[in-house]
């Protein structure tokens, strides 16, 4: 069984808990400012899923080492000034159907709390945040090429910012951290919320279409890096320039996020930081996807990209049936 022992109050990110209740109230009231309330409504039940949630919590996975796809990218998400939407009124996914809510950009990945998670490509850690309004205990790699990848509802980060970590690194212990996980619980299954980013926006790693390149490197079956397996990774570079931050701070609006960014000492922070608090609070700058003006051109799709979990633990995904 591919879990390891872990609190509960660590699974659920409660800790310290006068944070997590700050948190939890700018995400259902908003701050009455830039940024607005949550939306739920009884089209958020959607997500509900009794029998995989419970058999997950307890420890159970699938005899073919199969994770389950709780939600997909949503392709058609609703506007970012409407706030942060759990209501599945405006949905479609990669494959044209209705796996995902309103405001969801990430894949989640159905595993049990204590489950390692791994770097799915290789690159430098640049940042943790704690926020329980948004995603829990949460890790951001930057893998190079404006490729950024982010791992949420975590239990516990194994690594530190600033380090290099190697493709199916052991980085994390999974959990479902984070508000959603407490009203949900036990019914919604814990699960690992995977972004990815490209270019300075949320990106779906799963093709769409013929003509559209999936990130994962099997082509939208994505799986564990194989024991011995090589692969040719170019040598790593940060994706961030002094150039890019200037442009990105010049439409913030938020005096406490553009003193913070300002004393952080590396280019490569300060350009993580501004990528995060662009996606993660759009409504914080003058612009929409601000975090494109961090880079001079956008990338294009590569499969680069594999499963963030042992090749031990897994063999790869589905999406379920809802």
């Amino acid at each position: 069984m591919p879990t390891r022992n872990v609190p509960l109050i660590e699974v659920l990110g409660l800790s310290p808990f006068a944070l997590a209740l700050r948190q939890a109230k700018l995400a259902v009231l908003g701050d009455g400012g830039d940024t607005p309330r949550s939306r739920f409504g009884l089209s958020s039940l959607g997500i509900f899923t009794p029998r995989l949630a419970v058999s997950t919590w307890l420890g159970r996975v699938r005899a073919d080492r199969k994770v389950p796809i709780l939600n997909l990218v949503n392709r058609t998400p609703t506007p970012v000034a409407d706030g942060w939407s759990v209501r599945i009124t405006q949905v479609r996914d990669f494959r044209g159907g209705r796996l995902t809510y309103d405001s969801h950009n990430g894949t989640d990945f159905v595993v049990p709390p204590g489950t390692p998670v791994c770097a799915a490509a290789p690159g430098r850690v640049v940042s943790v945040r704690r926020e329980f309004n948004r995603g829990g205990l949460k890790l951001y790699i930057d893998h190079g090429g404006t490729l950024v990848t982010t791992s949420n509802h975590l239990a516990k980060v194994l690594v530190e910012v600033g380090q290099d970590v190697a493709r199916g690194e052991l980085v994390a212990l999974s959990g479902y951290s984070g508000l959603d996980a407490v009203v949900g619980f036990p019914w919604v299954a814990p699960h690992v919320h995977y972004n990815v980013w490209l270019s300075g926006v949320a990106v779906d790693p799963f093709a769409a279409r013929d003509d559209e390149r999936s990130l994962w490197r099997r082509h939208n079956a994505p799986v564990p890096l194989a024991p011995g397996e090589g692969v040719e990774d170019p040598p790593w570079s940060s994706s961030f320039s002094e150039a890019g931050v200037q442009r990105c701070l010049a439409v913030c609006r938020d005096g406490a996020v553009r003193d913070f960014v300002e004393g952080l000492a590396s280019v490569e922070r300060r350009g993580a930081e501004l990528l995060i608090e662009s996606i993660t609070y759009p409504t914080r700058f003058a612009v929409e996807e601000a975090g494109r003006r961090l880079f001079d051109t956008p990338a294009s799709r590569e499969p680069r990209l594999d499963l963030p979990f042992a090749a031990s633990d897994f063999d790869g995904a589905f999406c379920i049936e809802r």
